[in-house]
């Protein structure tokens, strides 16, 4: 069996930096799963699993455009600090969901003054070329539901 649309992979990974410095690893733990061909990864790594099978390892170089995306500077904003009352003590670097026009976004505090919070929605990894050293373990069929709902269920099915 290969990796193709609508099968669920299982796979563990290393992600390094440009520099080659480790930033996440799922080897501590049990490997990532997702449904191939829903869009459930960055595109880039997604493209370099097609056509792998169980036990295959390899490594992979995305660019920024088909894995976080690039920084975009109008992503940096300044709010009051009024709009972020119920978030506890904010600390440089927390990472704070807000409630938008367009829904939750998750935000990284960059700056705290006495009035004004200055907060990055990018993601933290925009911007960034990546390496991924990656080794299928499991791949399997999907299950007529998984395919409907467009990711994997977790064991004993929908988990949402």
């Amino acid at each position: 069996m290969i990796v193709e649309k609508d099968k669920v992979v299982a796979f563990h990974y290393r992600l390094k930096n440009i520099a080659g410095e480790e930033m996440e690893s799922s080897y501590a733990g049990e490997p990532m799963s997702y449904l191939h061909g829903a869009n459930n990864i960055i595109k880039g790594l997604a493209k370099a699993m097609e056509g792998h099978a169980v036990k295959d390892t390899f490594s992979v170089t995305v660019e920024p455009e088909e894995a976080y995306g690039l920084r975009n500077e109008n992503n940096i904003q300044r709010i009051p600090l009024k709009h972020l009352k119920g978030s506890g003590k904010i600390i440089v670097g927390q990472v704070l969901k807000l409630n938008t026009k367009q829904g939750m976004v998750q935000v990284t505090v960059r700056k705290i003054g006495r009035f004004n919070v200055d907060v990055d929605a990018n993601h933290p990894l925009a911007g960034e070329t990546l390496t991924f050293e990656v080794e299928i373990a499991d791949i399997r069929d999907a299950s007529e539901e998984e395919t409907k709902h467009g990711h994997v269920h977790g064991p004993g099915g929908h988990q949402h």
